[in-house]
């Protein structure tokens, strides 16, 4: 079974073999986790990004991390929050999926995921949270992930993982 921690800090920094971006649907960069990975990432990200031609929501794709310390990067689009009962969960449940998929066929042992659309997207953080660790918790292992991060930037999205971490 794969090791599942919180991490607080910077996703770009993270030495782990894969970080995943909540990207939008180009790939091409954006606010948030997204411009932070491409800013740290280099110029060639871009130009890896522009090469996959987007990506769905609910889907990921893969690039090398160039620049930054993980050798991977998993681009999910994960699904804008429009109360739920458009598809969301499921929508965002695969993204985890994707990645994990994505770990797989790529030998990841380590991998640092962000909150997947809890930003701009709107997603609540606490039923965001509950789908990343429940899909972890059911795939990581049996993808050859040793070590699952979830890599929160701010001290709310921390705790809420944390919290949900410890109560299973």
């Amino acid at each position: 079974m794969a090791k599942l921690e919180v991490v607080r800090g910077d996703i770009t920094k993270r030495a782990v073999d894969a970080i995943v971006n909540a990207a939008n649907t180009s790939l091409l960069g954006g606010g948030g986790v997204d411009g932070a990975i491409h800013r740290a990432a280099g110029p060639e990200l871009v130009a890896a990004c522009r090469e996959l031609h987007g990506c769905k929501t609910a889907d990921a794709k893969a690039t090398p991390g160039f620049r930054l310390p993980a050798k991977w990067v998993f681009h999910a689009v994960g699904p804008v929050w429009n109360g739920g009962a458009k598809g969301e969960p499921e929508q965002l449940a695969n993204c985890y999926r994707q990645c994990l998929q994505l770990a797989r066929e790529h030998e990841v042992k380590s991998i640092a995921f962000p909150a997947i659309s809890t930003g701009i997207y709107g997603y609540p953080k606490g039923p965001a949270a509950k789908i990343a660790i429940a899909v972890c918790r059911e795939m990581a292992g049996g993808c050859g992930v040793d070590t699952v991060e979830f890599c929160c930037f701010d001290e709310a999205t921390a705790v809420t993982y944390e919290r949900l971490l410890g109560e299973a």
